[in-house]
């Protein structure tokens, strides 16, 4: 009896004196797990402000200045902590959700994972690589937009080659809309990772703000040496892992084996009893990991999964970190009748290549009608080549700051001769190139050149759309430089069916022509109208909306210096449809009268920002 207390005593003794150590540890883990910041080796922290600006989605500046432009986050802060509308800071193209309500928006994809919010994306480069500890965002005006903060294993100022490219999470959240436009400093909880960074994306989501988000810095801190608790690596769910062989398929579940013969009942419940319809129905409502996953766990849904009509859409940009050539090579098969594709963000630091992505298209190009690429700086001259000549039937492309694509490699679009929307965001095509695709792409209905600062003569451009694209729905001419009235007046004459029409921060063109009150006139069907920073418009411009345009939906005329209140009463009454208008820094337009219009007219959305 003795012994036996004395041994009960004993295990008690060694387990008190492990269970310090036992607690520490699964505290430790618990935090990385969490995302919590953990203890650290006494080391010096480094605090750095971004060195350089490496690639972004969108911005609403020119890329010919600092204004409004991404490049405003490099630095030290310009502004911060004032808050209000600085031209200082770093602004994307957009916000809210109006703009998925456009005509020329695309329909969503389907398939997109839940936790996908990001829109717009930034990337920076910062001088030392360290383990980070914090990351702090400095923002400005209507703050909240942040969705996800990545790091990147590869360093950017590297004369070297990238090879093994990984990104990180670092933090990721749901789009929120902060009570307040108030600056303020975002200084979330991030998971520490065990490599050193000095690559950071930030990815937003603007869809819940009342106006454009405003950034004006971010911080990096973090140490040289590597934390004890980076060992800890958290499981990655790798999208490459899309094998096919029916080698490694189980065999209980493939073939559903029945009990006895008396009861006659299958061991997976009926379930290949279901209709092959109500099966593929039920698949459709998984993401592309699952669908691949499941694929591997028996024959039955090996063949369901793989069968190409659960491809005919596809969207992999929330994939981006992951999406290689290989992961292309194990969906080729499924895809081979692909209607649309979304590989924008893709591919970037020498994730694809020419080889993978014309493989692709030669085995699954032949029926697609949607492709978008933004942002994929794989491309080259070859990859167009290849798009010409494996999308014989492709309506929709999507080449949005593709800022570094050669200015020749443009002309190979001119053979897609049945595109209908095309989208040219802040690329560098020139002018023979536009005309070139203006001249064979005759069934055009949806034109984006804004920020395409190569081309020289936006007034020919609008001649030949005149003359060849009369369907035209949609024209982005955001930030065109020499665009006139004379140009303007031919295109609404030729375009009568235009429904959507950007022409803000367009310098060149004056009211006193009477060219806003021709538009008015001429095109009936408008429905978004933007005239940002044209201090020209005037009352007479507002009265002729007002006449000739009840179904105008959306307008922007910030800046301008000679709009009264009593016009725009006159068109909240006659544009009965009107959601958003953006009066902004309208020196006749105070805050009073946007509260007094906003009391009358509460189903349009008025904005007016502010500077202190």
């Amino acid at each position: 009896m003795l012994t036996l207390l004395s041994m009960f005593y004993y295990i008690c003794l060694r387990r008190r004196s492990r269970s310090g150590t036992r607690g520490e540890a699964l505290t430790s883990r618990r935090a990385v797990e969490s995302g919590q910041r953990a203890v650290m080796p006494v080391t010096v922290e480094v605090e750095q402000y971004a060195k350089e600006v490496l690639d972004f989605s969108s911005h609403y500046g020119s890329e010919n200045s600092m204004s409004y432009t991404m490049w405003n986050l490099a630095g030290v802060p310009n502004v911060f902590p004032s808050s209000g509308d600085f031209t200082q800071t770093a602004v994307f193209r957009a916000y809210g959700t109006w703009w998925e309500q456009c005509a020329s928006a695309p329909p969503p994809f389907r398939r997109t994972p839940k936790g996908f919010h990001s829109r717009d994306y930034i990337e920076l480069g910062f001088e030392e690589p360290v383990y980070p500890t914090a990351v702090d965002v400095l923002e400005t005006y209507y703050p909240g937009a942040i969705v996800q903060i990545l790091a990147c294993s590869h360093n950017p100022f590297s004369q070297n080659p990238p090879t093994d490219v990984r990104w990180e999470v670092l933090w990721s959240g749901e789009p929120t809309k902060v009570l307040t436009p108030q600056a303020r400093q975002f200084s979330p909880n991030i998971k520490h990772i065990n490599f050193p960074t000095n690559l950071l994306r930030l990815e937003v989501n603007s869809s819940l703000l009342d106006y454009y988000t405003e950034l004006d810095a971010v911080i990096l801190r973090g140490v040289k040496e590597r934390p004890m608790l980076a060992l800890y690596k958290m499981p990655l769910i790798d999208i490459n892992d899309l094998s096919d062989s029916e080698d490694e398929l189980s065999d209980v579940g493939c073939s559903f084996r029945q009990g006895d013969s008396k009861h006659q009942r299958t061991g997976n419940g009926y379930f290949d009893k279901l209709p092959y319809e109500l099966i593929q129905l039920i698949l459709s409502h998984l993401t592309l990991p699952d669908l691949c996953r499941l694929a591997q766990s028996c024959k039955l849904l090996h063949q369901h999964c793989c069968d190409p009509l659960q491809y005919t859409q596809l969207s992999l940009q929330p994939y981006w970190a992951r999406l290689s050539d290989a992961s292309l090579g194990h969906l080729q098969s499924r895809c081979t009748l692909l209607q649309r594709i979304n590989l924008s963000w893709t591919g970037n630091r020498g994730a694809l290549t020419l080889t993978g992505f014309s493989s692709f298209l030669k085995a699954c190009g032949l029926s697609l009608g949607c492709l978008e690429l933004s942002c994929c700086h794989f491309l080259n001259e070859a990859c167009l080549e290849v798009i010409s000549q494996t999308c014989p039937g492709l309506q929709e492309l999507n080449l949005s700051s593709c800022d570094r694509l050669h200015p020749q490699a443009f002309a190979h679009i001119s053979k897609l001769t049945r595109l209908r929307r095309l989208v040219l965001y802040r690329t560098k095509i020139e002018q023979t190139a536009i005309l070139s695709i203006l001249t064979f792409c005759i069934e055009l209905r949806h034109l984006s050149l804004g920020s395409c600062v190569r081309i020289d003569d936006y007034d020919g451009v609008a001649s030949m759309l005149a003359a060849r694209c009369r369907s035209l729905r949609s024209l982005d001419l955001w930030r065109c430089k020499n665009l006139t009235d004379r140009g303007l007046a031919e295109l609404v004459s030729g375009c009568r069916m235009l429904e959507e029409l950007d022409l803000g921060w367009c310098p060149t063109l004056q009211s006193s022509t009477g060219c806003f009150e021709y538009l008015a006139r001429s095109l009936p069907r408008l429905r978004k109208l933007f005239l940002t920073a044209n201090r020209t418009v005037c009352d007479s411009d507002i009265e002729e909306l007002a006449a000739s345009c009840p179904s105008l939906q959306h307008l922007d005329i910030l800046g301008t210096r000679l709009v009264s209140a009593a016009s725009l009463k006159k068109l909240l009454q006659s544009c009965p449809r009107l959601l958003l208008l953006d009066v902004s820094f309208c020196s006749q337009i105070d805050t009073r009268v946007v509260q007094e219009l906003s009391g009358l007219f509460p189903k349009v959305a008025i904005k007016k920002s502010f500077t202190q």
